[in-house]
């Protein structure tokens, strides 16, 4: 079952690297309306995690916000399916990287870096482009597909442009066979963590929240830095992705600091424009009477 799915998988990748990007929108506002309107794809995951985190606005607003979250839910979607045959130049034309060269003076320096990131808008193009517009080496922290043969397919194909995915399930040994060179750890670090027990608690978005504690822990425990990446969508189909230098000294940080710093960071981006956060994801399925 799983040889036939991932058949089917390709096929669809290289019926996806053949379809133009104006047709790739109209199949999106095809697949939205398919999301919202006729599966109520996790509806009521959508609505109260918007309606928990901005009790302040109104059914119409949070309304416009639920319809606008799928219409980006559909096209990155589809974009990340497109991304997985698209050229370098197509992908740094899209998806540039516009201050790169902040990075320098710890490549020169032969620091490894940590770069924070989040389920905005569309994070797949930067887990396949990142690879190539990095000087630094890429390791990507991800957790593998279920299906085997599509998991390697698309780590071979992001190996091939710089990215080398790695577990989750073994983080620890990336870290310490790698933070000596100049390398730079790519961590999503927005979503809920599978060991409450550990999880690091802060307010965000009105409500008490679990907060995975990996970042800070790698860092404070080699000293490597870390930036952050601030990916808009500037219209649509393409997006820009903008670097900080998020915290250069995290050993001289307070314990729970860079956590509480980093979903702050985040909370204010998607306040901005909050259709473009994964509001789909159970982020909040945990609580912390839970560990009582």
């Amino acid at each position: 079952m799983q040889k036939i799915s991932y058949y089917f998988f390709r096929i669809l990748v290289f019926t996806f690297s053949l379809i133009p990007f104006w047709l790739l929108y109209f199949y999106s506002d095809i697949l939205y309306f398919f999301f919202f309107y006729v599966f109520g794809y996790r509806k009521n995951v959508v609505f109260t995690n918007l309606r928990n985190s901005f009790p302040d606005k109104t059914d119409e607003e949070i309304l416009k916000i639920a319809k606008d979250f799928y219409k980006n839910l559909s096209d990155i979607t589809l974009e990340s399916i497109k991304g997985l045959s698209m050229s370098k130049k197509t992908l740094k034309k899209r998806y540039p990287v516009i201050n790169i060269e902040i990075l320098d003076k710890f490549l020169q320096n032969d620091q490894s870096i940590i770069g924070l990131a989040a389920h905005y808008t569309n994070w797949e193009w930067g887990v396949i482009s990142f690879g190539f517009q990095f000087k630094h080496k890429s390791i990507g922290l991800y957790k593998p597909l279920s299906n085997k043969y599509i998991d390697a397919f698309v780590k071979k194909s992001r190996a091939n442009w710089g990215m080398n995915l790695v577990s989750i399930k073994k983080t620890k040994k990336a870290f310490e066979e790698k933070y000596e060179k100049p390398t730079v750890f790519f961590m999503i670090s927005d979503q809920s963590p599978s060991n409450i027990k550990r999880a690091k608690w802060v307010n965000f978005l009105n409500q008490e929240t679990s907060c995975l504690h990996g970042a800070e822990m790698y860092a404070k425990k080699f000293n490597i830095p870390l930036i952050f990446g601030d990916v808009q969508r500037i219209k649509r189909g393409y997006y820009e992705v903008e670097l900080s230098i998020f915290e250069d000294k995290p050993q001289e940080t307070k314990d729970g600091e860079i956590t509480e710093r980093y979903m702050k960071k985040l909370e204010e981006i998607i306040k901005a424009k909050p259709e473009n956060w994964l509001w789909s994801h159970k982020r909040w399925k945990h609580k912390k009477e839970e560990i009582k």
